[in-house]
C-alpha cells in the first residue's frame, strides 16, 4: 500500500483524487500545509508516501512516472513528490524544517506565501540533504501547478492537446535499440505489452513465457527434421518478440523489480545457448557432429560480451571521454544511416536471432554456426578495436571502483590469489597475460592431448594470471584482462575436448562452459545492480578461472586416453559448478536487497 497526501483541499472539478487512487494510492487530505507532517508521521514507516499539491494539473502518466517508479528512493515532478521508505527520514526532516509540523518538533513559523508549492520545496530540500531526487523526463507530458484560473485553464488545454497513452506506448520502447528490433518488432510488440498490462500480467511472466518458447524451439531443432527446423525458426522469433515485450511491459507499467532484472539478464543467454545445443543435437541425428562449432559460437559470444562489460565497467565513473575516436563517433551519429549501420554491423541480439531463425529454417546447423561465428567474430573485432582506440587516447583515470569491478570480473581463484600476494609489479601485464594465454592455447592446439607440455603451459598460465592481478587494474587497457581470461579458460576446454576424440567429451564440455559462463554473467549483473561481486567463498569453491583451467588440463592429461572417463569427469565438474553457482545465485536474487532495475544496456 502507498499513501498520497494532498497538502490542501482538492480544487473543485479536479480529477486528482481519482488519478491518485487509480495509481494505487490511499489518498489523505491535509487541512492545511502544516498538517502534512502529522499525516506523514501516521503513515507506517515501511510504506511509500507521496506529497502532492492539490492544484496539480497534468497527465496521469506524468504522475505515474513521478510517483510509482520503484527504482528510485525519491522522485518528483512539478507539484508531486514521492519518497520510498529509505528516503522517508529525510522527508520528515524537510517537513520539520519547513513547517515544524512533525509531532515533538520545535515550533517554527509557517511560510506566509499562500501559493507556495510544498512538494517542489520538499524536493529541493531532499536534494540539499543528500537524497538524490529523480526527476523523470516528461517530454510533451504536462505537470504543472497553476496559481490562478487562467493558468489552470491553459494547463488543462495543454493536457487535452497531448495523448498521454500514445506517449506511454512510445516510451515503452528502448530509446536505443537495434534496427531489427526497432523496425520489425517494436511497432507491434508495444501493443502486446499493453494487452498484457491490461490483463494483469507481469514482466516476469512474459520473460518466463519467452524462455519456455525458446526451449520448445530448441527441442524442435533437436529433431533434425526439416519441419522441426522450420518450427524452431518460427518459435525462436516468437521468443524474441516476447523478450522485447517483457521490457516494454516493465517500462509501460513501471513494473521494475530485482527478480525481473535477474531473469531478463540471464534468460537471454540461456535461450540462445539452449538453441545452439538443440541445433547440435539435430545435426547429430543426421550424422553431422557440430558440437565443436556450437561450443565455439558460445565461447565467442561470451567473450564478446565480457569485452562489452569490462570496457563499460572500466569507464563507469569517467567524467568525460576526450578520445578522438569518441568525437568521430559523435560526428557520425549526426548522419542518420551510419547510426543504424554501426548498430547492425555488430550483429546485436535482434539481427542475430533473426539470422539464426531464417538460416535454421532453410539451411543446416553447420551453416548456421559458421554464419554465426563469422558474423560475431567480425562484430567483436570491430567493437574491440574501437574500444582499444578510445582507451589509448582518452585522458580519464580509472577509479578504485572501476579497478575493483575489473578484479571481480577477472574471477581469480585461490591459486591466483596466492600468487598475487607474492608477485612483483608487472609493468607490461597485458602483454604478459597475452603471452600466458597464447602459450596455453597454442600448446593445446599443437601438442597431443595428455602431453606434459600442455600441463606445463597450464601451470605457467596460473602463475602469470595470478601475477598480473597483483596490482589494482587501473591501466588504460586493463579491461582486456577479463576477456583474455575467458578466452583462455573456455578455449582450453573447447580445444582439449575436441582433440581428445572421446565420445561425448564435446557435449560435456559444452555443459561445463555453459555453467561457468552463467557464473560470469551473474557476476556482471550483480555488479551492475550495485551489490558487488559474488561472495569470495563462491569464487574459491568453483576454483576461479585459473583453477578450473588447470583442473581440466589435469583431467585431460590423466583421463583422455581412457575413453569415457574424461567425459564423465567433465560432466561431473559441470554439474558441481552448475549446482553451486545456481543455488547461490537464486538465493541472492530472490532474497537480496538489490535495487529494482531493468536492463537498458547494450543491444548485443
Amino acid at each position: 500500500m502507498s499513501t498520497a497526501i494532498l497538502t490542501g483541499p482538492p480544487v473543485p472539478g479536479s480529477s486528482l483524487d481519482g488519478d491518485l487512487r487509480s495509481l494505487g494510492f490511499d489518498v489523505r487530505v491535509a487541512s492545511g500545509p502544516q498538517d502534512t507532517g502529522a499525516l506523514l508521521a501516521a503513515v507506517p514507516a515501511g510504506e511509500r508516501v507521496a506529497v502532492v499539491d492539490p492544484r496539480f494539473v497534468g497527465h496521469l502518466h506524468a504522475l505515474r512516472l513521478a510517483l510509482t517508479d520503484p527504482r528510485f528512493p525519491a522522485a518528483a515532478a512539478p507539484g508531486a513528490l514521492t519518497a520510498q521508505p529509505e528516503a522517508r527520514p529525510a522527508l520528515a526532516r524537510a517537513l520539520t524544517d519547513a513547517y515544524a509540523s512533525v509531532p515533538g518538533a520545535p515550533a517554527a513559523p509557517a511560510p506566509a506565501a499562500t501559493d507556495e508549492n510544498l512538494p517542489d520545496a520538499l524536493a529541493d530540500a531532499l536534494d540539499a540533504d543528500g537524497v538524490a531526487v529523480h526527476r523523470p523526463t516528461l517530454g510533451t507530458l504536462v505537470a504543472a501547478v497553476p496559481t490562478d484560473a487562467e493558468a489552470r485553464h491553459e494547463a488543462r488545454a495543454a493536457v487535452a492537446a497531448v495523448d498521454d497513452e500514445a506517449v506511454r506506448l512510445r516510451s515503452a520502447v528502448k530509446a536505443h535499440d537495434g534496427f531489427f528490433t526497432t523496425f520489425c518488432v517494436s511497432p507491434y510488440s508495444r501493443y502486446i505489452a499493453r494487452w498484457c498490462a491490461r490483463r494483469g500480467l507481469t514482466p516476469n511472466q512474459v520473460t518466463t513465457a519467452s524462455l519456455l518458447t525458446a526451449l520448445i524451439a530448441a527441442g524442435c531443432a533437436a529433431t533434425g527434421e526439416r519441419g522441426g527446423y522450420i518450427a524452431a525458426g518460427v518459435l525462436l522469433l516468437v521468443s524474441f518478440v516476447l523478450d522485447c515485450t517483457d521490457g516494454q511491459l516493465a517500462r509501460y507499467s513501471l513494473q521494475y523489480s530485482t527478480m525481473g532484472a535477474w531473469l531478463d539478464a540471464t534468460f537471454d543467454r540461456a535461450k540462445e545457448y539452449a538453441f545452439y545445443a538443440g541445433l547440435a543435437l539435430g545435426a547429430a541425428r543426421n550424422g553431422d557432429d557440430v558440437w565443436a562449432l556450437a561450443l565455439g559460437a558460445m565461447v565467442l559470444m561470451t567473450c564478446r560480451h565480457v569485452v562489452d562489460f569490462s570496457f563499460n565497467e572500466a569507464n563507469h565513473d569517467a567524467a568525460a571521454n576526450t578520445s578522438p575516436t569518441a568525437a568521430l563517433s559523435s560526428k557520425l551519429d549526426s548522419v542518420g544511416w551510419t547510426v543504424w549501420a554501426r548498430r547492425m554491423i555488430i550483429l546485436p541480439i535482434g539481427e542475430r536471432w533473426a539470422m539464426i531463425a531464417v538460416l535454421t529454417a532453410v539451411t543446416t546447423p553447420r551453416i548456421v554456426f559458421w554464419a554465426l561465428i563469422v558474423g560475431c567474430a567480425f562484430g567483436a573485432c570491430y567493437t574491440t578495436a574501437g574500444r582499444v582506440l578510445r582507451s589509448l587516447t582518452r585522458k580519464a583515470k580509472r577509479t578504485d571502483r572501476a579497478a575493483q569491478a575489473l578484479a571481480d570480473l577477472a574471477d581469480t581463484g585461490p591459486l591466483g590469489e596466492l600468487i598475487a600476494r607474492s608477485a612483483k609489479r608487472q609493468p607490461f601485464r597485458l602483454a604478459f597475460a597475452g603471452v600466458g594465454v597464447g602459450c596455453l592455447l597454442a600448446s593445446a592446439l599443437i601438442e597431443p592431448v595428455g602431453s606434459k607440455i600442455v600441463l606445463f603451459a597450464a601451470v605457467l598460465y596460473v602463475v602469470i594470471s595470478g601475477s598480473v592481478v597483483a596490482e589494482p587494474l587501473k591501466g588504460a587497457l586493463d579491461w582486456l584482462l577479463p576477456p583474455l581470461f575467458r578466452a583462455a579458460e573456455y578455449g582450453t576446454i573447447l580445444i582439449l575436448a575436441a582433440r581428445s576424440d572421446v565420445n561425448g567429451a564435446l557435449p560435456a564440455a559444452y555443459g561445463l562452459v555453459a555453467a561457468v559462463a552463467y557464473h560470469h554473467y551473474d557476476t556482471v549483473y550483480r555488479i551492475r545492480g550495485g551489490t558487488g561481486a559474488p561472495p569470495a567463498w563462491l569464487v574459491r569453491t568453483v576454483g576461479g578461472h585459473e583453477g578450473r583451467t588447470l583442473l581440466v588440463t589435469v583431467l585431460a592429461t590423466l583421463l583422455a586416453s581412457s575413453g569415457t572417463d574424461f567425459t564423465l569427469a567433465l560432466t561431473a565438474l559441470a554439474v558441481v559448478v552448475a549446482l553451486v553457482v545456481l543455488v547461490e545465485s537464486i538465493r541472492f536474487w530472490v532474497s537480496s536487497g538489490a535495487p529494482a532495475v531493468h536492463d537498458e544496456g547494450e543491444t548485443a
